[in-house]
């Protein structure tokens, strides 16, 4: 027998964690895409929360000062928690940024966002407590699975723009141990509007109250990582400067992968309660999920340049806005000419919330697309348009809404776009 075939009959038996955890849509849906691509078909792949590097280059002095700390030979380990002076220049980001102050000591730097969220889940969850998120949102689901959480969904709606209401989560917050919230929400592009947070903040507060003394806390975390990419008018806001007696139940998630292009440099932080962040760095410490030394040098060295700093997020935010108001501007024009397809004017980071209502319509062929699902793939097959349905962050297969990402678009591809879609459109009945 073939030793391929022996191995094919070889059965592994992992935990059950393993077993069971449920692989990322969207990279499955990018396996598809690259073989469409692979083939030689034109795909405009607006799926991917990412930047691409040619479109979107990181600042030209952060890459300099990258440069210079690997040839100042920063690779040996950095501090557990994060270099100090990385830790400092974040205390001032903070405060310049949003008025709140944390100290050096309150600040954990790890490699990007995710071990974070991580290291958030199991300081604060046992395995078998219950975590609320809205749906959609990115991956709290998977978190709840690495974790051995109970995840509440809470499906929220677009007359909301699908950010979460006080009155949605109050049924489930007795049973509660962490409340997980986004913003600017991942995938839609969204934000809290003040009042609705402050009406979360009070149902928290007003919980962690009836609890009592002794009793375990419910907690917040506060996933803020697009924060300065906010657009036009929107602000951003966050639950301590709002309700500072939030400030001992909130765990803030942030760092430089979206707000400087550097999703592959690696550098987050979170923020909070001393003794929190003291156990979150003891648990990631084992994992080994540091920054690497070098770009947290480098992120030091360029966030205390804040001329440098600004000057940049003014001509990155403009760009990626130009790139939302065109596509917010290209759905809306179809949707004046009579095409069922809408979308959410554009309020922060790099995401457009589309609608395409076309479920039950025929193809010029008699096809009916009986589902969401053959919605999507007549989309990508005939427009070659990828983009990614909200049934990947939660939501109902059946939902019409979609995550449209601007990081990979370049501004000429736009008009293409809406040609193509509209012959596309103009063939359903």
């Amino acid at each position: 027998m073939p030793e391929s075939a022996l191995v094919q009959q070889e059965q592994y038996i992992v935990s059950e964690m393993a077993e069971t955890l449920i692989g990322s849509e969207i990279i499955k849906l990018a396996a598809e895409i690259q073989e469409k691509i692979r083939n030689g078909e034109r795909i405009y792949n607006y799926t991917i929360g990412d930047f691409d590097p040619k479109i979107f280059p990181i600042p030209t002095e952060l890459n300099s000062a990258i440069i210079k700390a690997y040839e100042n030979r920063h690779t040996n380990y950095p501090a557990a928690n994060g270099m100090p002076l990385l830790r400092e220049v974040v205390s001032e980001f903070v405060h310049d940024f949003q008025g709140l102050k944390y100290t050096p000591n309150e600040i954990l730097i790890s490699g990007g966002a995710r071990p974070l969220i991580y290291a958030t889940y199991v300081t604060l969850l046992d395995p078998g407590d219950s975590v609320i998120f809205p749906v959609p949102s990115w991956n709290n689901n998977h978190y709840c699975h690495l974790s051995g959480a109970k995840p509440i969904y809470v499906e929220t709606k677009p007359e909301n723009n699908f950010m979460p209401s006080a009155a949605e989560l109050r049924p489930h917050i007795q049973e509660a141990s962490l409340v997980a919230l986004c913003s600017p929400l991942n995938p839609t592009g969204t934000v809290f509007s003040e009042q609705q947070l402050t009406e979360i903040c009070d149902l928290i507060l007003e919980e962690n109250k009836r609890r009592g003394p002794g009793a375990k806390p419910l907690y917040l975390m506060y996933d803020q990582i697009y924060s300065v990419l906010t657009h036009g008018k929107t602000q951003h806001f966050d639950p301590v400067t709002i309700r500072p007696e939030m400030r001992k139940l909130t765990i803030f998630i942030d760092g430089i992968s979206k707000s400087l292009a550097a999703t592959g440099v690696r550098v987050g932080w979170a923020f909070g309660p001393a003794p929190i962040i003291d156990k979150m760095k003891a648990i990631l410490s084992h994992v080994g999920a540091w920054a690497p030394k070098a770009e947290q040098v480098a992120t030091a060295e360029y966030l205390k340049n804040k001329a440098a700093l600004s000057g940049f997020l003014d001509t990155f935010k403009q760009a990626i806005e130009d790139r939302l108001h065109g596509f917010y501007d290209g759905f809306t024009a179809l949707k004046n000419e009579g095409y069922k397809v809408e979308a959410i004017s554009p309020q922060a980071a790099i995401y457009l919330t589309i609608k395409l209502d076309l479920k039950g319509m025929k193809t010029a062929e008699g096809k009916v697309l009986e589902s969401q699902k053959d919605v999507s793939q007549y989309i990508l097959d005939e427009g070659r348009l990828a983009i990614v349905p909200f049934s990947a962050f939660g939501s109902s297969d059946e939902s019409p809404w979609y995550r449209l990402s601007v990081g990979t678009c370049a501004s000429a591809e736009i008009p293409e776009v809406f040609s193509t879609l509209r012959k596309v459109l103009s063939k359903l009945s």
